[in-house]
C-alpha cells in the first residue's frame, strides 16, 4: 500500500468515502506482546474523534490495575474527546484460575458477551475492544458462528477489535484486518517476570 493507497479497489459500487468510512472487525492474534497494547492504542485514536468507547475486558483478572483503564478513564472523564467505558467480564479469575469452577468462569464470559451484544444493538459505543477475547471461544464458551453472526449484523458504524492468541481460523477469515504478533525475543524466557509500565 505505497503512499496509503489501495493495490486493489473492488467495483462494488461505493463511492471511495463510503468504502472509507466502513465499520471494521479487528483481530490483533499471535504469541508475541502487544496485542492488547495495539488495541489500546487504537481505543485512543477512537477517543480522539469524539467517539465513545466501550473496553470490555475478558481474562484478565478485575483486581489488575493495568495503565490503559486509568489512562483511559482520565481521559474519558475529561471531556476534551469521546466518553471511556470499561467492563471487566470476569470478575476474580486470570490466567491463574482464581476461585470458582470453570462453570462459572464461563458464565461470568457468556454474561459479558450477552452485554456486548445489547449495546451493539443499541449502538452504545463507536469502538470496542474486546480484549482477550479469543479465549471463551478457544475454550467452547462462546459459540464462533454466533459472534461472527452478530458482528456481520451490527447496525451503524461500529468498529471492533479481538485481542488474544489463537483466534479461530473461521474469525481471521472473517475479520477485516488481522495482525498476528510474532515473538522474536521477551525477557520472560531469561526468567524475568512482567514489570510496571512495560506489562501494566
Amino acid at each position: 500500500m505505497p503512499q496509503g493507497k489501495p493495490e486493489y479497489v473492488p467495483e462494488d459500487g461505493l463511492t471511495t468515502r463510503q468504502r472509507r468510512n466502513r465499520p471494521l472487525v479487528v483481530v490483533h492474534t499471535g504469541p508475541g506482546k502487544g496485542k492488547s497494547t495495539a488495541a489500546f492504542g487504537m481505543a485512543l485514536r477512537a477517543w480522539n474523534q469524539g467517539w465513545p468507547v466501550g473496553v470490555f475486558q475478558f481474562v484478565k483478572s478485575a483486581k489488575w490495575r493495568i495503565g490503559e483503564e486509568q489512562a483511559l478513564r482520565v481521559l474519558g472523564e475529561s471531556g476534551a474527546g469521546g466518553p471511556v467505558a470499561w467492563h471487566k467480564m470476569g470478575e476474580g479469575w486470570s490466567w491463574i484460575q482464581r476461585p470458582g469452577t470453570a462453570e462459572d468462569h464461563a458464565e461470568d464470559a457468556r454474561e459479558g458477551w450477552a452485554q456486548i451484544k445489547r449495546d451493539l444493538a443499541a449502538q452504545t459505543y463507536r469502538f470496542y475492544v474486546l480484549d482477550e477475547f479469543t479465549y471463551p471461544m478457544k475454550w467452547g464458551w462462546i459459540d464462533v458462528a454466533e459472534v461472527i453472526e452478530v458482528l456481520r449484523d451490527r447496525p451503524g458504524a461500529q468498529h471492533v477489535v479481538i485481542t488474544g492468541r489463537d483466534a479461530a481460523p473461521e474469525l481471521l477469515e472473517f475479520a477485516d484486518l488481522v495482525t498476528e504478533m510474532t515473538k522474536v525475543r521477551h525477557p520472560m524466557d531469561q526468567g524475568q517476570k512482567g514489570q510496571k509500565g512495560i506489562e501494566w
